[in-house]
């Protein structure tokens, strides 16, 4: 198997095998439950939120980090990824959303995420961030492509937002 595959059932915690299944081609398989077994992997929702007027884009830090990031978090048992968006920028900066789209998703490995990015248009550009925000700060459109992490999966994102074509090259 390869290095990120799962080795162990996740119900019974035997050791799997591969075995061929009809249609899906070579599968995870539990012989002690008799089950195959698909891949177990976290779901985030990373958001580029534009101000009201979609001029400019708000970048956080976060976690005592010096890293300008965008707006992210879990999606939640149960939750759609849109619902997830919208909550996690009501939590984090305390606005509402009045327009939100899908752009790309991309598989992060060192987290074992499936992260969804969207972009949101916040209805206020008056935040109310909460305790998990160290910093924000409004950026120009040209400015927070000059801000966010350098080599990293939100500048990744962001790029995409820009450019519609998406590059995942980033080091981190």
């Amino acid at each position: 198997m390869a290095a990120l595959e799962m080795t162990h059932c996740i119900v019974c915690g035997s050791e799997l095998e591969m075995r061929y299944e009809e249609g899906e081609g070579m599968t995870p398989y539990c012989p002690h439950c008799q089950a195959f077994r698909y891949p177990v992997f976290n779901v985030a929702c990373s958001m580029i939120v534009l101000d009201p007027a979609k001029e400019r884009i708000v970048l956080i830090k976060q976690y005592g980090r010096d890293s300008n990031i965008l707006v992210a978090g879990y999606v939640m048992k149960g939750e759609d990824a849109e619902f997830t968006a919208v909550r996690e920028i009501r939590e984090e900066l305390g606005v509402g959303v009045s327009e939100l789209r899908f752009n790309h998703s991309h598989y992060y490995a060192p987290t074992n995420t499936l992260m969804l990015n969207f972009t949101a248009v916040a209805d206020s550009s008056d935040l109310h961030p909460n305790r998990e925000i160290d910093h924000y700060q409004w950026f120009s459109l040209a400015d927070a492509r000059a801000n966010i992490k350098p080599d990293s999966l939100a500048q990744s994102f962001l790029e995409g937002y820009f450019t519609k074509t998406w590059d995942f090259n980033y080091h981190n």
